[in-house]
C-alpha cells in the first residue's frame, strides 16, 4: 500500500475543510458507544464528530480524535486512491455511501497495525444521511500469527538437527529485542531507523539465525572438537542457506540476519568479509546476543564461561568483532543478559 506524500494530502484538505462547523450528535450513535470495535463517526466535511471508547484505545497514541480531520489523522494510512474513493462515497455517494478497505497505521512508537475500514451511513435511509460510521477491525495479530506459525515449524525442524542448544534461541531473541529497546529509548537520532515494528521483528527473527544449519550434515554439527578446513567450508554455508529459506518472508530482516550474523565488525567475519555499517543493523545486534549465549553454555565441544567472563570476552572484541557503539550500549545492559540467560536456562 503506497503512502499519501505532502501534495497529495494537502488537495485531500482543501476539499475537506468546507464546513468547519460542529454538528450535533443522532441518538442513533447509541449502539456503538459500548461496542467492542472501534467507531467513529464523521460528517460530509469528514471531520471526527464522535469516537467510541474502544477507538480512543485503539488509537491511544493520537493526540485527540474528535473535532479531527479523519484525512489530517490517518491520512497515510491509505492509498491515494482509497484516500479519493472514500472522499467519493461520503461526498458523492459512490457504492451506496458505503466503502470497504485495508489501512495501515504506523508510528514510531507502535507496531504497524493491519486494519480493515468500513465506512457506511449513520441513518439507515440513506436519503436523509448527514453523518457516517468508520468501522475499524485489527487483523493484525491474526495475520501475524498465521504468517510466524509457518516459519516456526521450519524453526522447529532446524532444532532437530542440533538439540544440543536447549533454550539457546528464546534467549537470543529476548537478548535482541531487549539491546533493540535499549537503542530505541537512548539512542539518539544515531538509531532513529529502530522503531516498534523493528523491535517486534527482532524479537521473533533472531531466533531464525541458524534456520540454514537445517542443510548442515549431522556429523560437522556435532563433531566433539575443531573442523577441518572441509567441514568448516560446509558449516560456513549454513547462512547462505538460511538467507535462501527466509527469501519468502516479507520483511527482509530475517533473511539479513540468517545471511549475516557471522560478520565482523573489521571485516574478518563470513559469508562476504563485510566490515563496519555494510553489515546490517539486525545481524551486528544478533552477534551480540548470540556469541553471548554461545559462551555461556556447555558445548560437546566447549565448556560453559560464567557471565563475567563472557562480557570481557564480548568487550575485548568491540571493534574487531563487533560494532563498537552497540557495544557501549551492551556495557549498560550485562545485568539484563545475566537475568535472562538464568531465567531461561537449561
Amino acid at each position: 500500500m503506497n503512502p499519501i506524500n505532502e501534495d497529495e494530502l494537502e488537495s485531500i484538505d482543501e476539499l475537506t475543510e468546507q464546513d468547519d462547523e460542529e454538528q450535533v450528535l443522532s441518538p442513533s450513535y447509541t449502539p456503538f458507544k459500548s461496542s467492542i470495535l472501534p467507531v467513529l463517526i464523521i460528517n460530509k466535511q469528514l471531520k471526527i464528530i464522535y469516537a467510541n471508547e474502544s477507538c480512543q484505545k485503539m488509537f491511544s497514541g493520537f493526540h485527540g480524535l474528535t473535532g479531527n480531520y479523519f484525512f489530517d489523522l490517518f491520512g497515510r494510512a491509505f492509498s491515494i486512491d482509497d484516500a479519493r474513493m472514500i472522499r467519493e462515497t461520503i461526498i458523492n455517494g459512490e457504492h451506496g455511501f458505503s466503502w470497504k478497505g485495508a489501512a495501515l497505521l504506523k508510528t514510531r512508537d507502535t507496531v504497524t497495525a493491519q486494519i480493515k475500514v468500513y465506512i457506511f451511513t449513520l441513518e439507515m435511509d440513506i436519503s436523509s444521511h448527514s453523518d457516517f460510521v468508520v468501522m475499524f477491525d485489527d487483523f493484525t495479530e491474526e495475520n501475524k500469527k498465521l504468517l510466524r506459525s509457518v516459519f516456526v515449524s521450519l524453526l522447529e525442524a532446524s532444532k532437530l538437527k542440533d538439540n544440543d542448544t536447549g533454550k539457546h534461541i528464546v534467549r537470543v531473541n529476548e537478548y535482541s529485542r531487549r539491546l533493540a529497546l535499549e537503542l530505541f529509548k537512548n539512542g539518539g537520532e544515531t538509531y532513529r531507523r529502530i522503531d516498534a515494528d523493528f523491535i517486534d521483528n527482532i524479537a521473533f527473527l533472531a531466533a531464525m539465525h541458524d534456520v540454514g544449519k537445517i542443510g548442515t550434515p549431522d556429523d560437522i554439527i556435532n563433531k566433539k572438537g575443531p573442523l577441518n578446513d572441509f567441514e568448516w567450508s560446509v558449516m560456513r554455508d549454513h547462512t547462505k542457506n538460511g538467507a535462501y529459506l527466509l527469501s519468502t518472508y516479507p520483511n527482509p530482516m530475517a533473511k539479513e540476519i540468517a545471511l549475516s550474523h557471522h560478520e565482523k565488525w573489521d571485516g574478518s567475519g563470513y559469508p562476504f568479509q563485510l566490515e563496519g555499517e555494510m553489515i546490517p543493523l539486525a545481524a551486528r545486534i544478533v552477534t551480540i546476543a548470540d556469541v553471548y549465549d554461545a559462551l555461556r553454555m556447555e558445548r560437546c565441544y566447549k565448556p560453559a564461561m560464567n557471565h563475567d567472563i563472557s562480557v570481557e570476552k564480548i568487550l575485548e572484541q568491540s571493534g574487531t568483532h563487533f560494532d563498537p557503539s552497540l557495544i557501549e550500549v551492551f556495557k549498560t545492559i550485562t545485568d539484563v543478559f545475566e537475568s535472562i540467560y538464568d531465567e531461561h536456562s537449561d
